[in-house]
């Protein structure tokens, strides 16, 4: 595929994955037409060298390996972990409340969305819904209005005289509830809103037990730009970067390498990764562990084998936007259609560190493909990734990079199409051969 052709298969799947539990249900279904088995973490794991597997953990969170055919201790990983979860609105559990004739929905800030962008908006909602089957057992199904179902319209300037000059403000408890539609006096509100979920998801008024419901924007990704150079849409932050990382470790020849290659894509980053399935949770470790028990080696293998890995933490990176010079480190700008970006911070809010860089550095210069550094503005505090927290976990290796990125956190993000296929291509360099052997002298 051309440059063009991986970012429209990036936005097809952005767009069909509205929620965090949608992206990992697409990324289940494209492994499974592959062959690749799912694992499940309650019963005993048969793994075969060359054999691909992926394990789901409460259906947000997701990991994809492929078997080594050479042992563990030689190897160790090749990982490139991302977040499945976007900053957003998300409803709460008792949403629905009238006033003066108007349903609207109550929402909780979820991360932190740059909200005004969520003005004006066609949304709606998906997620997924936890309900009692007819075996009487609890289970989980997907979710998602199709259609623009809420909005938060902007109050007229004319009430608002200086919106343009102090920007706008909107407080999170009075006025982000979003209008739904005009209730009459006889009507329950908490009645009306189950009833549209119920027929959403196909199940009667006694089933449902609970949800998980995000607010989306309907609007599709597009290309633009005087040559459709850039694109746009929701979530690419960072569903972009999972999207980079599966093209990458499902080429064919990628499949074929040597090494046990592993893609981990989390939820919860964007509220801090403290969570059973976040990344700073035991996911990650422990499918690793079972991987390498699997394969028998003593408890000195193992240590090794970490000693031998290396992450690439996947997450995007802040483009510069001209129009707002003085957001930027002048001597750090990044742009747009020049190559990934590794991300530098002495804090070590990023874990990229001098190795690490130099490493990925060599994969860009065989690949073919140009690469930029980031530093955050001294002033300004910095914001953080999965790269430090699964490091330090685990002991590996690793380095954050990204791809620029324009709006981090808006509900409409924008990035250069030429930079996606170079992210490909250089975690394909990564996955299949990359050298990780260094002297320390």
């Amino acid at each position: 595929m051309n440059a063009r052709q991986h970012v429209q298969h990036l936005l097809d799947f952005i767009d069909a994955s509205p929620s965090p539990w949608h992206a990992v249900s697409r990324v289940a279904d494209r492994l499974s037409v592959l062959q690749f088995i799912r694992l499940d973490e309650k019963l005993p794991w048969n793994l075969q060298p060359g054999g691909r597997y992926f394990v789901v953990r409460d259906d947000s969170s997701i990991i994809v390996f492929v078997q080594g055919q050479k042992p563990l201790v030689e190897t160790g990983f090749r990982i490139i972990g991302a977040h499945t979860d976007s900053p957003g609105l998300r409803i709460k559990p008792n949403p629905a409340s009238v006033i003066d004739g108007f349903l609207r929905l109550n929402v909780e800030v979820y991360g932190s969305p740059i909200l005004a962008t969520f003005t004006d908006r066609d949304l709606s909602l998906a997620g997924r819904v936890s309900y009692k089957n007819v075996q009487g057992h609890i289970a989980n199904r997907l979710v998602k209005f199709d259609r623009a179902l809420l909005r938060l319209p902007n109050l007229a300037i004319h009430m608002n005289r200086g919106v343009n000059e102090d920007g706008l403000k909107l407080h999170k408890q009075n006025e982000l509830p979003l209008l739904l539609t005009r209730c009459s006096e006889q009507q329950l509100p908490a009645q009306a809103f189950y009833a549209l979920l119920q027929q959403q998801a196909g199940l009667d008024d006694t089933q449902i037990l609970a949800w998980d419901l995000a607010v989306y924007d309907t609007q599709c990704g597009s290309f633009w730009g005087a040559e459709s150079e850039f694109y746009a849409d929701s979530r690419l932050d960072n569903l972009a970067s999972c999207h980079a990382a599966l093209s990458a470790l499902l080429d064919p020849l990628v499949l074929q390498s040597d090494a046990t290659l592993v893609c981990a894509f989390f939820d919860h980053e964007e509220i801090g990764s403290e969570s059973s399935k976040g990344a700073g949770g035991s996911f990650l470790p422990d499918v690793l562990q079972r991987i390498a028990f699997a394969g028998e080696i003593h408890k000195d293998d193992w240590h090794r084998a970490l000693a031998k890995s290396f992450m690439i933490s996947a997450d995007m990176a802040h483009a510069y936007q001209p129009n707002f010079p003085n957001a930027y480190d002048p001597d750090h700008k990044v742009f747009v259609n020049s190559g990934p970006v590794l991300k530098v911070n002495a804090n070590h809010r990023y874990s990229s560190e001098s190795v690490s860089e130099a490493f990925f550095g060599a994969w860009c210069g065989e690949a073919g493909v140009p690469y930029q550094k980031y530093s955050h503005r001294s002033d300004l505090p910095c914001g953080s990734t999965i790269g430090p927290i699964t490091s330090a976990k685990l002991g590996i290796q690793s380095v954050d990079v990204g791809n620029p990125l324009w709006a981090m956190h808006s509900i409409r993000e924008s990035a250069g199409v030429l930079d996606h296929e170079y992210m490909i291509r250089v975690m394909k360099i990564f996955l299949l051969n990359a050298n990780l052997n260094y002297s320390r002298s």
